[in-house]
């Protein structure tokens, strides 16, 4: 086994050939897997060896036995969920933060590090319209972001009652209940329980037709429990439609309740870069926190997620700890003072490396483009026979499905057939879509936040939903129902 520093070159230069092949060749191979579950397990599964091997043979076996088992994520015509790629300069600059193995705590153990994401939190507030006294995490993912954002939420609103939750905990503290969307994404469930609120806290309030949250809606359920401390969650994007909650109008509801509001921001966040769609966000710097993520629409590598505060000092009593082994700096910001974890990747040196390459006008571009191709998408997917427009995209998100053509065909018909759609098209290795349940329909989501999507990459994905349609033809050919993939509807 190669030791010391000259192991590295022949490992790493294995690595930089398999990504190249990989990154290089996103047109030509398929975006979605071609290897399956037992093949993956065949060629991984290998007996593991008392000695070890060449760290260069490890990598090289590893690019080989995975062929075919990592998704095209990186390719323009990569449409699940809301995945984005991986700019160049945020990819180099992953690849160092590995290299540079520091953990990004404290300006003590990361003295770079530290300094890199205190400017790349400032420059995100700044691109996302966030008050400048504002305080920030850059966490694992908007997960995680959500479960940090919550924590201060808890802690302001609970010291507001006289009670200290870091010291005492939950038991027999007044109660905090969340009032969310009723289309809230299931990220802030998992916060809520995470955190120990629990579900039986969580109350919906109904939206409209698009998943706004009704105003009238909010004042009903915040007027039916003064007794309770209420963290109010809008959305900047729903899932499903895009849509934006009217952030002015909930916000000033929410506040005559002394009510804290928490924005959901996953993708949607990132169109307050841009001017031509910052009108959808407008009045979401009256919230009181944000979160939002950075392997979304910045196209920054697996994985980073953003929590901003409106409240520094609940975010930091809420986060922060003490102890004689740790080294705290008093002229720099410590990053353990903001985060949940200890031992944490430097996320600062991609971000900030991102944002340098796009600069502000790179970054509105990147929005303005994807919203662009989302829609080009959608208009001419719709424009297909037997395909219907179900939500035209507010900025990058759409929603499409596939009618069987039988006249008495059932909602149960169309979803067969939109799901044999999506099979069709992964199948084909030519896109990736997936599909969910919206509104008792089954749908397929147009989902576009790649820097690389191209015109080109439009083209190509509507000849492949063509050919797609053609091959699953009616209700006759629905004999393989029920094979089709059926896509976390709820993943991001």
């Amino acid at each position: 086994m190669h030791k010391g520093n000259s192991g590295f070159r022949p490992a790493l230069e294995t690595a930089l050939e398999a990504a190249l092949a990989h990154l290089e060749n996103v047109d030509t191979t398929p975006v979605s897997a071609a290897a399956d579950l037992g093949s993956l397990r065949r060629r991984l599964g290998k007996m593991l060896a008392a000695e070890g091997l060449p760290a260069e043979q490890v990598i090289s076996e590893l690019a080989d036995d995975v062929r075919g088992g990592i998704l095209g994520t990186a390719s323009g015509r990569f449409f699940g969920w809301v995945v984005g790629g991986s700019l160049p300069a945020a990819l180099a600059a992953d690849w160092l933060t590995a290299a540079w193995d520091q953990n990004a705590v404290l300006y003590a153990s990361g003295p770079a590090a530290a300094v890199a994401e205190e400017i790349a939190g400032g420059w995100l507030k700044d691109i996302l319209g966030l008050p400048e006294r504002a305080s920030f995490a850059l966490v694992s993912g908007c997960q995680m972001a959500h479960v940090t954002c919550l924590a201060a939420a808890r802690h302001a609103l609970l010291r507001q009652q006289a009670w200290d939750i870091e010291q005492k905990g939950l038991f027999g503290a007044p109660p905090v209940r969340i009032l969310a969307n009723a289309d809230a994404h299931g990220s802030i469930e998992r916060a809520v329980r995470l955190l120990g609120i629990g579900r039986s806290q969580m109350f919906f309030v109904p939206a409209d037709e698009l998943g706004r949250m009704r105003p009238d809606g909010l004042e009903t359920a915040l007027r039916q429990g003064t007794e309770c401390a209420s963290i109010v969650v809008l959305q900047a994007g729903d899932i499903h439609t895009g849509a934006f909650d009217d952030f002015e109008a909930l916000s000033l509801i929410a506040k005559s309740y002394e009510a804290w509001v928490h924005v959901d921001g996953a993708f949607g966040l990132w169109a307050a870069a841009s001017p031509r769609y910052k009108h959808v966000t407008r009045g979401i710097e009256r919230a009181d926190s944000w979160a939002t993520d950075g392997h979304k629409w910045l196209n920054l590598p697996f994985d980073c997620g953003y929590a901003f505060v409106a409240n520094p000092e609940a975010h930091r009593a809420a986060m922060s700890h003490r102890a004689s082994y740790l080294e705290f700096a008093a002229e720099v910001r410590d990053p353990a003072d903001w985060n949940p974890e200890w031992s944490r990747r430097a996320r600062g040196f991609p971000t900030y490396a991102a944002l340098r390459q796009l600069g502000r006008k790179g970054i509105a571009n990147l929005v303005e483009r994807c919203c662009a191709h989302a829609q080009a998408l959608v208009r001419r997917i719709g424009e297909l026979p037997d395909a219907e427009v179900l939500s035209w995209p507010v900025i990058n998100q759409g929603l499409v499905r596939f009618r069987d053509p039988d006249p008495n065909a059932s909602e149960s018909h169309h979803a067969v057939r939109t799901d044999q759609v999506i099979a069709a098209i992964l199948a084909s290795g030519e896109a990736f879509f997936t599909g969910s349940d919206w509104k008792g329909r089954r749908v397929m989501r147009v989902s576009v936040c790649n820097w690389q999507t191209s015109e080109n990459d439009v083209n190509r994905a509507i000849a492949a939903v063509q050919r797609a349609i053609a091959m699953t033809g009616g209700r006759e050919t629905t004999a393989a129902a029920g094979t089709a993939p059926d896509p976390i509807s709820q993943s991001r």
